[in-house]
């Protein structure tokens, strides 16, 4: 029994042990002792068990420990990479690896030590000289002929984090039989005794400049749908650029001037790479919150488009401003957008190869289906994961190079942000993707439109598509169990009913079996195995629950769609805001039933500053707050009304306009999912997103916009996941 009645148990011991009694640096000796002494609960979770390679590779924060990112998990990773490549065939005289690393802490050491690694078996090294972009990892080893890659990355986690991808000769993250053996051989590394390594520089390893570079922007270049009107018109539309401190920066501005946007402005204060991400929390384009100095940096110049990149550089976020207000695309718009672009556009200039054919995820929009459809264009589903897109692109190369007849592919996307123009790369594609929206946004100019306009005109013509993601987060040794019994649970027992829906299909793709709960009848599921539940519901309503491959999450996916005829943008908004929130989540309670009282009723009452210093004073001396007389002079509102607001008395709701369809809600978010009633107390902070998302850009509303997340994230939101595992479990 350690410190605060944490337990030590005998295997976590073994792996500390073997730390303690092998030749690892004093630092990493003296962590070891600290987190003895002054924290064993951090200590167990940095030794109870091995860090995962699965088939993405490693990721996990960095330290001291089995269970964490450091040098030498590093290198135990590298060594099974290079017994594997030296049991396969070369494909020319010898193998090759091409190692590229981002911007986070420790990334250009991990990224030596994989090279010192690789480089004692006697395999050559292309080691970029400076940070760049997983495209330049991919495009790198088809463009060098390497066998494999690694990119040293944690994507979009948070600062501490951070990872480790492997590449295929394919130009794609490694997929089977590959991913498997590499992970056998992973495994047999026990000890640091089985590790060969050499010192830096070295022979075998080759700094690589900026003939990569050129190499890919050569082979964009010819990508343009549009190059006339790009190089004409391009510096009419006003870019607004950030890198959220990663690679990004070392590549997109490039891109963008080679087709003609020139009149590019960069965040000043997220340009420079920083691994400590010191201006945002999560470096993240999905976050809104991460893209704030960009939004305001757009609204300054008077901006038409912002772009925002992850790390990585392998996810792009974007917002425009649309009638003088910032609006922000979720992937699946912006999927759909580029895909309806590149296809009208293709068949404008008549230039539609033959058998033409796109890619989506399981979980993206099946609004991204229905385009393609119209314009003849072959739709493939697969799992989640952007290799299983690349392995589909190497598929019909390889069938290309053989003169076999085989699909030409157009573009490929998912959900969360990543997009595929071109076969030049086998990842997400950032760079290519910022050149083509703002291809796609300056088509828009021309005409006195935003992509606004343009996702108006393609809900007009298809129906209104609208999607949500939920995640449910398990942390530490007890939550990896809890992940495994709560898919356990919904694969035995899936839900009859959601949202009072029929469930009317459940495919399991673990089971590879379909089953029609109306009818009984069951078929089999084509694509490979995998831990996926996916729910059709009578109203054609999609549903999607998978643990994440990256993160201790499960992910619950929900989509809906309204089919009538929309004939203008007026109706459009009012088919996306029909079903408003009517009343606010009955679980609410304390300080969090006060804030949501306090947002709801602020824009109509036109209180800000009383809620502002309300709020304040309350979180100050919450036991005698009350009401000073000074706020009846308020010219909007009665004294009663204001002191409802401010002490949570109030149980009259006013109605709360949100972009959300009623069902979005039910499904995906607050309310009532049979097998995910958790959804009702985890998403408090999601809730409160869509509310702010209503009222004015004030700095008041900003000041309470941070009070709040900042007290949810480090009260509220631990309390409450413990709640829903509860009743998930």
């Amino acid at each position: 029994m350690g410190k605060a009645g944490v337990v030590i148990d005998s295997n976590t011991q073994k792996n500390i042990n073997s730390w303690l009694s092998q030749d690892f640096d004093e630092a990493s000796i003296n962590e070891i002792r600290r987190l003895e002494r002054d924290d064993p609960r951090e200590l167990l979770d940095a030794f109870y068990t091995h860090l995962s390679f699965g088939t993405g590779g490693l990721r996990g924060p960095m330290g001291v420990g089995t269970n964490r990112m450091n040098i030498y998990t590093v290198r135990m990773a590298t060594q099974g990479l290079a017994n594997y490549l030296l049991k396969q065939t070369p494909s020319s005289e010898k193998h090759s690896v091409l190692i590229g690393y981002d911007c986070r802490n420790h990334s250009r050491e991990f990224a030596e030590e994989s090279a010192k690694v690789l480089a004692a078996s006697g395999i050559n090294i292309f080691l970029y000289k400076e940070l760049r972009p997983v495209p330049l990892v991919s495009f790198g080893v088809l463009y060098k002929h390497c066998t494999a890659g690694i990119m040293i990355t944690a994507s979009h986690n948070p600062p501490k984090y951070n990872g480790y991808k492997v590449y295929w000769s394919h130009g794609g993250q490694v997929i089977p039989p590959h991913d498997k053996g590499i992970i056998e051989e992973v495994n047999k590394i026990t000890t640091m005794a089985q590790i060969k390594t050499t010192s830096y520089p070295h022979p075998l390893i080759q700094e690589v400049d900026d003939e990569i570079d050129k190499a890919y922007l050569k082979a964009i270049h010819p990508l343009q749908l549009h190059p006339g009107d790009n190089y004409s018109k391009g510096k009419e539309l006003k870019v607004v650029y950030t890198s959220l401190h990663g690679g990004g920066i070392t590549m997109v501005p490039k891109a963008l001037s080679d087709w003609g946007f020139t009149n590019l402005t960069l965040v000043e204060a997220q340009k420079t790479p920083d691994g400590n991400f010191p201006t945002i929390k999560v470096p993240n384009p999905e976050d809104r919150a991460a893209l704030a100095m960009g939004v305001e940096t757009l609204k300054a110049i008077n901006g038409d488009i912002l772009l925002g990149t992850d790390p990585d550089t392998d996810r792009i976020g974007v917002v425009v401003m649309h009638h003088k207000k910032p609006y922000f695309f979720d992937g699946n718009q912006m999927c759909c957008i580029i895909l309806h672009h590149i296809c009208q556009s293709l068949k404008e200039l008549q230039l539609m190869p033959p058998k033409p054919v796109c890619i989506k995820t399981i979980v993206t929009s099946e609004l991204f289906s229905q385009i393609a459809k119209n314009y003849g264009v072959h739709c493939l589903d697969v799992l989640t994961g952007f290799k299983y897109i690349g392995e589909k692109i190497a598929q019909f190369e390889e069938e290309k190079k053989a003169d076999v007849s085989t699909h030409h592919f157009l573009f490929g996307g998912e959900e969360s942000y990543g997009y595929l123009l071109g076969t030049h790369v086998r990842d997400k594609d950032a760079i290519i993707s910022a050149a083509c929206i703002c291809e796609t946004a300056l088509r828009e100019k021309l005409q006195s439109k935003t992509l606004v306009d343009l996702l108006y005109e393609i809900y007009q013509r298809y129906g209104v598509y609208r999607e949500k993601l939920t995640s449910l987060t398990f942390e530490g040794k007890e939550g990896v169990g809890e992940m495994k019994t709560l898919m356990r649970h919904l694969r035995e027992h899936p839900p009859q009913k959601v949202a009072n829906l029929d469930v009317i299909i459940v495919e399991d793709f673990l089971s590879r079996s379909a089953n029609n709960l109306a009818t009984g009848e069951k078929k089999p599921l084509l694509l490979p195995k995998s831990d996926v539940l996916r729910l059709w519901l009578a109203d054609q309503t999609k549903i999607v629950v998978r643990p994440s491959g990256t993160e201790p999450k499960i992910k619950f996916y929900s989509g809906v769609c309204e089919k009538h005829h929309h004939p203008d943008a007026h109706s459009i908004e009012k088919a996306i805001e029909l079903h408003g929130i009517k009343q606010l989540p009955e679980n609410l309670t304390g300080d969090t039933l006060l804030m949501a009282k306090l947002i709801r009723d602020a824009d109509k009452l036109d209180i800000y500053n009383v809620v502002i210093d309300g709020y304040r004073r309350y979180r100050e001396n919450p036991d005698s707050f009350e009401l000073e007389m000074e706020f009846a002079n308020e010219p909007t509102c009665s004294p009663e009304v204001i002191s409802d607001v401010l002490t949570g008395r109030r149980v009259e709701y006013a109605k709360i306009k949100t972009w959300n369809d009623a069902k979005i809600l039910q499904l995906g978010w607050v309310y009532d999912i049979n097998f995910a009633a958790t959804l009702k107390r985890i998403k408090q902070r999601q809730f409160l997103e869509a509310i702010f998302e209503f009222l004015p850009a004030t700095p008041d509303i900003a000041k309470l916009k941070t009070t709040i997340y900042q007290y949810v994230d480090s009260r509220i939101e631990k309390e409450i996941t413990n709640q829903a595992k509860e009743i998930l479990l």
